[in-house]
């Protein structure tokens, strides 16, 4: 019965972490679907607690499988890396031929001079997939050792060399599918 409950637990918060994860990054087709298998996970689950109330291993056990269950979620869901990230890197010197080893890369990148503490700095602001970010984050530390580095992940995005980007993929896919 234990065992029981913790599966069950898991595998419903493992399904909760995941469906607000695509709420918030706007797939609005699976996130429904989701979360009906969800909830019917849900009260199998907190009704077998709630019948056998009396024994404290079964509170244990569901307590446990929420927490497992939230870092299996984010773990299948860092995996599956959906979205794009927008990172900001700010280096002290030749901003433009970074830039360019970025986009013989195939990155796209926007650079803007701008002035620090310390003098003259270039703003590089790329776009990419979230599944590219680590391989990113080692290109620009191979490029420029000290270069300052944040992300952040865009809730829209238009216009541009990802848009023209993003549309030709979804053409050939369509292409290549029919």
């Amino acid at each position: 019965m234990l065992l029981t409950i913790f599966c069950i637990n898991v595998v419903y918060v493992t399904l909760n972490t995941l469906r607000m994860m695509l709420t918030m990054k706007g797939y609005q087709s699976i996130a429904p679907f989701i979360a009906m298998i969800e909830i019917t996970i849900y009260v199998v689950g907190l009704g077998l607690v709630l019948d056998n109330l009396d024994n404290v291993f079964n509170v244990f056990a569901y307590a446990l499988g929420f927490g497992v269950g939230i870092f299996t979620g984010m773990k299948i869901e860092n995996y599956l890396a959906l979205g794009y990230i927008l990172v900001t890197t700010i280096v002290p010197e030749k901003g433009y031929e970074i830039a360019n080893k970025l986009r013989n890369s195939g990155y796209g990148v926007t650079t803007t001079q701008a002035y620090g503490k310390e003098g003259d700095r270039y703003v590089l602001e790329i776009l990419t997939p979230r599944s590219n970010e680590r391989d990113l984050y080692v290109k620009i530390h191979e490029i420029e050792a000290k270069a300052f580095i944040i992300s952040y992940e865009p809730r829209y995005i238009n216009g541009g060399f990802w848009t023209k980007k993003i549309k030709k993929n979804k053409l050939k896919k369509k292409s290549h599918n029919e």
